[in-house]
Formats: C-alpha cells, structure tokens, sequence
C-alpha cells in the first residue's frame, strides 16, 4: 500500500463528523448497463469489505475511492457502423446523412455498452488531522481535485486547496542544485529537469547522473531553471520534486523499511496497519521538510 506519488491539499480544522455515515451514502455503486463509469468510496482493505470504509490510526484516516470504467473502443463502434452502412446501402441502394449516420451510431453505442468490459480501480488518500493535509497517491491534479471532490460529497463541505508554496518553487531548487546548503536531512539525488522558460525554450533531463558537476553548472550558467529534482530524505525516502508542488517517484528506502515490524502471525490487516503507521509517519515527516523550505501557505 505504499504511496508512489503524493498530491497534497491543505485543509483547515474539520468540526466534529460521522464519517463512517457519511462515506456509506457516498459508497462506490456498481457502474450500471447504460452507464459509462461510476465512482465512490471503497474499503481500504479491499472491495470485499463492505462495511469498513475509512480506517483510523492517531491522526491519520487511510480512504480508497474505487472506480469501474466501461471499455467500448471507439474502433470497434466504428466497425460495425460500417457495417451497418454497406448493408443498408445494398438493400436500399442509398447511402445514409450525417443525421442518420449518427443516430445509428448511438443506437450501436447504447446496443454494446451493458456488454462492454469494466475496468476496476482505485485511489488512496491519507488524512492527516494533525497537519491539516490530504495525501493523494497520485501525479495528476485533476484526479486530486477530483479525490477532495468526493470527500466534499461525504462530508458536504471540505474547503481544501492544493498547498501553495509562498516562493517560487523553481528557485528554491534552483539553489539547491547550484550549490546551496539544504535543509536538514535532505540530500540530493541523481535526476533533475532544467528548463529555459522562454517560449520553445530548451528543456534538459539528467538522470542517474551526479548533479552537482560542471556539466549541469553549465545549463545553470545559461539560465535554465531547474523544474524538478530528485531528493532523499534521511535515507529514508526517496522522490522528484516537481515546481508543482507534487511528489513523484516516492520510494521507501531501507533505512524506513527497516523499522517495519512484522507481524508475529500471518494477519494481512496487522501487516497493513504496520505499513500504514510507518507510511503516515514518513510522509508527515516529508510534508514538514517540504512546508518549512517553500513556505507553504495553509488554509484559513
């Protein structure tokens, strides 16, 4: 269950709420025949646990959103409006409009859809009550918009924004990468993005490459800006940092994974709450590293 990127949104102080309730009314529900996708809350320990959609640890609360997708390529719609032509220009001897065309086209459409297949997935997010952050295991902002979308339509209203660094990002790492000192217990990694942020400006990747040299002072030297970078924090995580704020390419390295305590029997759910409690601790740590060097603003 470990996090492999990390969305973060800032929230203000909640007031007291049933979230069990909540989180029941707002549960995934099976995509229907005529529906496309359908998308909801499910169990963090797996669909087959109907009844437990929120787990809690201290300040933490682990949520899943699930969702089922419809498969129908378009091709194959394509395909059989074709066929669907020839055949009623033999018979007929006449070549269907546009308008016609396109009413056959959603009759196949809405024929093939309750036997099209459905794709499962789904999206973990950590809440941490102490810090007032939600942490989604994601790169992209739309599916974090979309994850604090279905909290609001658990809870009924939850005012979280994407953290906002008060410095320009790019700056900051920028500096680091020139040679200025880094907080306490970060370290850098071996891959970076350097930008010229003119329009049609060059753009440069290094990867597992040491990035403090002469090659990488060069690109500094011309004015390309560095957009992401590639950290470790206290031998204990890895990840890239992006100028948008997001965490990606999170790994749990040795130094954390050595403190996972394992289970004494075979107990999948005591294996998960040992994960959970060293992951929110982690990332709460990282949170912290991150907010203290880009002055995250919080919300009022």
């Amino acid at each position: 269950m470990f996090f492999r990127n990390l969305t973060m949104f800032c929230y203000p102080q909640l007031p007291m709420f049933d979230w069990q309730d909540g989180l029941m009314h707002a549960a995934l529900k099976p995509v229907g025949p005529l529906e496309m996708s359908t998308a909801g809350f499910v169990s963090p320990f797996g669909r087959e646990e109907k009844e437990v959609l929120s787990h809690a640890i201290g300040d933490a609360m682990w949520l899943a959103v699930g969702a089922e997708d419809k498969i129908l390529p378009g091709a194959v719609v394509s395909n059989l409006l074709a066929l669907k032509l020839e055949e009623i220009e033999e018979k007929e001897g006449r070549r269907p409009g546009g308008r016609e065309r396109k009413r056959l086209k959603d009759d196949l459409f809405h024929e093939l859809l309750p036997r099209a297949f459905v794709r499962a997935s789904r999206t973990d997010m950590i809440l941490d009550s102490q810090r007032g952050v939600v942490f989604v295991d994601t790169s992209s902002r739309r599916t974090g918009e979309s994850m604090i979308s279905h909290l609001r339509g658990a809870v009924g209203s939850f005012p979280a924004l994407h953290v906002n660094a008060e410095v320009a990002p790019t700056s900051v790492l920028t500096s680091w990468i020139a040679g200025a000192e880094l907080p306490d217990g970060l370290s850098l990694g071996e891959e970076c993005e350097m930008k010229d942020l003119a329009e049609g400006g060059a753009v440069v990747k290094c990867q597992h490459q040491e990035l403090r040299c002469d090659e990488v002072d060069l690109h500094l030297q011309s004015g390309k800006l560095v957009t992401r970078l590639a950290l470790v924090l206290n031998d204990r995580l890895s990840f890239v940092i992006g100028d948008d704020m997001v965490v990606r390419k999170l790994r749990f390295l040795d130094g954390a994974l050595e403190q996972l305590e394992e289970p004494e029997e075979d107990n999948r759910r005591a294996e998960l709450d040992a994960r959970f409690l060293l992951q929110s601790a982690e990332i709460g740590q990282l949170y912290d590293v991150l907010a203290r060097a880009f002055k995250f603003s919080t919300v009022a």
